[in-house]
């Protein structure tokens, strides 16, 4: 915590894992790549930097799906970065959309995404958690289908996202409950 800097590997080491993954995933024909969960830009930094090289190895683009985890109500990432500076980090990579996912409930999310939409100039997904995480609700997360389901049929009314979605928690319910609820609006 006191060195922002440090980091137990080197960024060559994860750039070298994630060119090796981002190699397996173009062999078996993925469409797109999606870069999830950045709680550390600086990693991601390295896996887009991987991902240049692996089109550029090839000579073709794939598109690039980009999506930052804000673990608390202070709207930074576990690294410290803002939405603003983990977006300014990243746009170089011009991305097909970039989103927020996990740590956070659906309506906690908002304020972040619609940072996201404001910035960005780009497509905008948001795939929250079904709550917070709560070890006495029987299910271990806070919100229902139901209360997922809302909150993104607002986003999607309010023109924030055009790809939304459930992370951890989520079960086919919600993502049922976010298919009807936010359909057409």
């Amino acid at each position: 915590m006191e060195d922002p800097g440090y980091r137990a590997v080197s960024f060559d080491e994860v750039h070298a894992a994630y060119l090796e993954q981002i190699e397996a995933l173009l062999d078996a024909g993925a469409d797109l790549l999606l870069l999830e969960t950045i709680f550390d830009t600086l990693n991601a930094k390295a896996a887009l930097l991987a991902m240049e090289d692996a089109f550029a190895e090839r000579g073709q683009r794939w598109p690039v799906m980009i999506s930052v985890t804000i673990t608390d109500k202070s709207g930074r990432t576990l690294s410290g970065q803002t939405v603003d500076a983990f977006w300014y980090s990243v746009a170089h990579a011009l991305p097909l959309s970039v989103g927020v996912n996990c740590a956070l409930g659906a309506d906690a999310m908002r304020p972040h995404v619609q940072r996201l939409a404001e910035i960005s100039g780009t497509y905008i997904s948001c795939y929250p958690n079904a709550g917070l995480p709560n070890p006495l609700s029987d299910t271990g997360y806070d919100e229902g289908p139901e209360d997922t389901g809302d909150a993104l049929r607002g986003y999607a009314g309010d023109g924030l996202v055009n790809l939304v979605g459930g992370c951890c928690g989520t079960t086919p319910e919600h993502i049922a409950a976010i298919v009807r609820l936010s359909a057409g609006a």
